[in-house]
């Protein structure tokens, strides 16, 4: 919980990782190179007081997550959102195995997704639901980039990715989510895009699609699909990090989403271990667009905030908010109507 002001804010960190990036775990130069490149992206957007040296950043200790999250980053629940990259790393980069070990023995802090990938066919269907049985999940984290072999990406609109869709609905895993955003070494920025999110969120209505990353550098894409889909939700891992160094362009960012979007489905995310949530909550409070922006994408209040740190996850999540930690909205938001059918009845009536 983080309070400022008189005001309390319910924080659910809804993108983190328990990784292995160790010289000891990296299968290959690609390996390396991944860890490398997400160092890379630490180093360059944290605030110089924030920054890790390369070792550790490598792997962090229980102590050390249990520490950054919740004794001074001020989160109530976290959910991890694994990453397998198996042709990278030996035992895997971050797996739902790996973040269930944790979670099981801190049940109130953490919820842990799971994973799958198409190009596992039947026997991936088997895993999923052995996954499914076993951490009673509630979601999901696809990365369509991965690289497979002599396969470098899949879409979510390949035939298997169906399938699956599919067994999650069976399942009861209803929320999906998807990282569609920059691209690390040496993933392929074009296995990252955005535009099969549009055809699986009308063709599955019941499931959630968390874009996490809001499709950066892809914003205009992913605010087009997600306005005339009400069951696409941004995910602002990576978004966040730029208001310590760009903070018009994180006004920027957080403005179109709210005006495509509304505040009801975008969620906070630090991306642990990349960022720690301690600046980035504190940064978010006390943020606001910039008065000559204002005109176009209005202002952040309170209420807008506490939906974003904490309340469209714990919502997805069924996770209990205290009522002091509550905004004023009705219990199941409607959010905004989109945009382009507001645009629509415009042109109908002139």
């Amino acid at each position: 919980m983080y309070e400022k002001d008189g005001t309390k804010y319910f924080i659910v960190d809804s993108h983190i990782h328990a990784w292995d990036g160790t010289p000891a775990n990296q299968a290959n130069r690609y390996g390396e190179g991944f860890l490398n490149c997400f160092y890379d992206y630490h180093r360059n957007l944290s605030p110089e007081s924030e920054l890790w040296t390369h070792e550790q950043f490598q792997k962090q200790s229980e102590e050390k997550i249990l520490h950054d999250l919740f004794e001074v980053g001020y989160v109530d629940k976290a959910i991890f959102q694994p990453t397998y990259l198996t042709d990278f790393f030996v035992n895997g980069f971050n797996t739902t195995e790996q973040d269930g070990v944790l979670a099981e023995k801190h049940p109130d802090k953490f919820i842990v997704n799971g994973g799958w990938d198409p190009r596992d066919g039947e026997a991936g269907l088997g895993a999923l639901e052995r996954l499914a049985e076993r951490w009673q999940l509630k979601g999901t984290k696809l990365y369509t980039a991965e690289w497979k072999g002599e396969s470098k990406g899949w879409k979510l609109t390949d035939p298997w990715s169906y399938r699956y869709l599919e067994k999650c609905q069976e399942l009861g895993i209803r929320n999906i989510h998807i990282h569609k955003g920059p691209t690390i070494y040496p993933l392929n920025r074009d296995a990252f895009d955005v535009a099969d999110v549009d055809d699986v969120a009308s063709a599955f209505p019941e499931l959630n699609f968390i874009v996490e990353h809001v499709g950066l550098p892809r914003l205009e894409d992913f605010c087009w699909i997600a306005t005339q889909e009400p069951n696409v939700y941004g995910g602002l891992a990576v978004a966040m990090a730029f208001m310590n160094h760009r903070p018009r362009y994180f006004a920027q960012i957080i403005g179109e989403l709210l005006f495509w979007l509304d505040e009801n489905r975008i969620t906070f995310s630090s991306d642990y271990a990349i960022w720690t949530p301690k600046w980035l909550v504190e940064q978010f409070v006390d943020f606001q667009i910039p008065e000559d922006m204002q005109s176009e994408y209005g202002v952040l209040t309170t209420d807008v905030k506490r939906k974003i740190l904490g309340l469209n996850a714990a919502r997805l999540y069924d996770i209990e908010v205290p009522a002091e930690m509550r905004a004023a909205e009705p219990e199941i938001p409607t959010g905004r109507e989109p945009v382009a059918s507001e645009l629509n009845k415009e042109a109908m009536s002139s």
